[in-house]
C-alpha cells in the first residue's frame, strides 16, 4: 500500500463511544482506519462518516489489512468493552502489529490491568497506554476529556490527534500526559467516583426540594436553572434543569415522575471507594453515594419495609412552614459545600495513589482537563485548578483559604438543610456524609483517644499521650477494679 494512502491513526470497537470517536477524529483532518468483528458496525461507520462530509475514515472487518492500513509507527485506539474482550483484541491486533507500534486502551478499565497489558506488550516491542475518555456518546463525538497514561513515547505518538480531537476550553485542550503505567485509568476511575458523588448529591437537593419545599417540577427548572447560571455552573445542573421540562409521552406529567427508582452502575464507582479504603483515604460522600445505588436496588424490599413501617405506627408529621426562595437558597448552599467536599475526597485519593505508585500526578492540571468534555465539567473546576496552582501540596482541597472561607459562609445554610431533612425523614446520606467530613477534619481534636484507650483496654495495642513521646499501655481493668475496691472500702 502506497505511503500516501496510510491512515494517521487506527482505531477498533464500533459500538457507541468508538463510533463517534472515530469520526471526531476523521473531522478534525486525520485519515483513520477502524476495525470492528462486526461487519454491520464497520458499515454503518463508513455511512456516517460519508453523511457528515466524507469524512478521510476508512473501514476494514480484516485485522491484518486494518493494521497495515496505518501508518509507522502505527498508533491503534481500542474501544471494547473491559475485561477479556480488550485482551483479546490486543492478541487479534498484535500478530500484525510491530515493534515500536502502539497501543491505546481507551475504556474504563482497572489500571492493573492496564499495567499487566503493557508489560506484556513491551516483551513484543510494543508501547502501551491506558487512556481514559469522559464525555459519553456527545463528547466522544464533540470533544471529551481524555486521560492517558502509560509510556510518554507512545503518548508522543497520539499528541498531535488528541490536542486536537479533546475538548477546547480557555487554557488548552482537554487532555495531558498524566502519568506512567496504569495513571490514566486510575485517574478517570476518580473522576467517575467524583460523578457518582455529584449525581447523588443532586438528587438530594432535588429530593428536598421536592418533598420538603413541595417544588413542582417547573418549579425545578427554573431553581436548577437559575444555579447554573452561578457557582454550580455545570454540565450535571444543566442537565437536570432540562430533564423535569421533558413531558411523558404515554400519560400526562414528567417523564422524571415515571422512571423507576432504581440507579445502574458499571463498577467504576466500587473500584473508587474500595481503593480509597486500600489506602486508607476518607471518602465518604463517594461511599455514601454508592451506598445509595446498592439501596436503590432493592426496590421489592423498600416497598415491603414501607408498609411495614406503616403499620408500625410510623407517620410523617413534619409539616415546616417553608419559604420556598429561601430554601431553594439553602439547598443551592448546602450543595456547593457538599460538592468541595466530594471533590477533595477525589483529589486526596489520587494524591494518596500518585505517592504510593511514584505517578507524580498534577491535580491542577487534571482539574483543568476536567473543565471540558467529560461528565463533571463545570466552572468550579477552574477554581480547584487554582488552588492547586497556589499551593501544590494543599493537604486537602477544603483549607485552600478561598473555599475554606466559601464552606464557613455556607456551613449554617447546610446545617438547616440536613436538619430540615432529617426531621422530614427524608435522606440525605451524600449532604450528611460531607458535612461530617467538614465537621470531623476541621475539629484539632476528636473522640479517637476514647477508641484508643479501648482498643488498649482489649487488645493491648497501646497509645500515645498528648504531653510526652513514646507508645504506653495501661492495665486498664486491673485499675479499674482496684478504684472500685477502694471507692466500696471507703463507702
Amino acid at each position: 500500500m502506497a505511503a500516501a494512502t496510510l491512515s494517521r491513526i487506527g482505531l477498533a470497537g464500533l459500538a457507541v463511544m468508538g463510533q463517534n470517536l472515530a469520526l471526531n477524529v476523521a473531522e478534525k483532518g486525520f485519515p483513520i482506519s477502524v476495525y470492528n468483528r462486526t461487519a454491520s458496525r464497520v458499515d454503518e461507520t463508513l455511512e456516517r462518516a460519508k453523511e457528515e462530509g466524507n469524512l478521510p475514515l476508512r473501514g476494514f472487518n480484516d485485522p491484518k489489512d486494518f493494521v497495515l492500513s496505518i501508518q509507522k509507527p502505527r498508533a491503534v485506539i481500542i474501544l471494547v468493552k473491559a475485561g477479556a474482550p480488550v485482551d483479546q483484541t490486543i492478541s487479534t491486533l498484535s500478530d500484525f502489529l510491530e515493534p515500536g507500534d502502539c497501543i491505546v486502551d481507551g475504556g474504563n478499565e482497572w489500571y492493573e490491568n492496564t499495567e499487566r497489558r503493557a508489560k506484556q506488550a513491551a516483551q513484543k516491542g510494543l508501547l502501551y497506554l491506558g487512556m481514559g475518555v469522559s464525555g459519553g456518546e456527545e463528547g466522544a463525538r464533540k470533544g471529551p476529556s481524555l486521560m492517558p497514561g502509560g509510556t510518554r513515547a507512545a503518548y508522543d505518538y497520539i499528541h498531535d490527534v488528541v490536542t486536537k480531537v479533546a475538548a477546547q476550553v480557555d487554557d488548552g485542550p482537554c487532555v495531558t500526559y498524566v502519568g506512567e503505567g496504569g495513571s490514566g485509568n486510575f485517574v478517570k476511575m476518580v473522576h467517575n467516583g467524583i460523578e457518582y458523588g455529584d449525581m447523588q448529591l443532586i438528587s438530594e437537593a432535588y429530593d428536598v426540594l421536592k418533598h420538603v419545599g413541595g417544588l413542582s417540577n417547573e418549579e425545578l427548572t427554573e431553581a436548577f436553572a437559575d444555579w447554573n447560571r452561578g457557582e454550580l455552573e455545570s454540565f450535571l445542573i444543566e442537565i437536570t434543569a432540562d430533564i423535569f421540562t421533558v413531558k411523558d409521552e404515554f400519560g400526562s406529567g414528567e417523564l422524571v415522575d415515571k422512571i423507576l427508582d432504581k440507579t445502574g452502575m458499571k463498577g467504576t464507582g466500587k473500584w473508587t471507594v474500595q481503593q480509597a479504603a486500600e489506602l486508607s483515604v476518607a471518602a465518604p460522600t463517594i461511599a455514601a453515594s454508592l451506598d445509595c445505588r446498592y439501596l436503590s436496588g432493592l426496590k421489592d424490599e423498600r416497598q415491603a419495609a414501607a408498609q411495614i413501617f406503616q403499620d408500625a405506627g410510623l407517620e410523617s408529621s413534619f409539616s415546616p412552614v417553608v419559604n420556598k426562595k429561601q430554601l431553594v437558597d439553602d439547598v443551592r448552599k448546602a450543595l456547593y459545600a457538599s460538592k468541595i467536599c466530594s471533590y477533595a475526597q477525589g483529589m486526596n485519593l489520587l494524591r494518596a495513589k500518585s505517592t504510593e505508585k511514584g505517578w507524580n500526578l498534577n491535580l491542577g492540571e487534571l482539574a483543568r482537563i476536567w473543565k471540558g468534555g467529560c461528565i463533571i465539567r463545570a466552572v468550579f473546576l477552574d477554581r480547584i485548578k487554582k488552588a492547586y496552582e497556589r499551593n501544590s501540596q494543599l493537604p486537602n482541597l477544603m483549607v485552600d483559604p478561598e473555599f475554606a472561607r466559601e464552606m464557613v459562609e455556607r456551613q449554617a445554610a447546610w446545617r438547616r438543610v440536613v436538619n430540615m431533612a432529617i426531621e422530614a425523614g427524608i435522606s440525605t446520606p451524600g449532604m450528611n456524609a460531607s458535612l461530617a467530613y467538614f465537621d470531623t477534619y476541621r475539629r484539632g481534636r476528636l473522640p479517637a483517644n476514647l477508641v484508643q484507650a479501648q482498643r488498649d483496654l482489649f487488645g493491648a495495642h497501646t497509645y500515645e499521650r498528648i504531653d510526652r513521646s513514646g507508645a504506653f499501655h495501661t492495665e486498664w481493668t486491673k485499675i479499674a477494679r482496684q478504684n472500685k475496691a477502694t471507692s466500696k472500702a471507703f463507702n
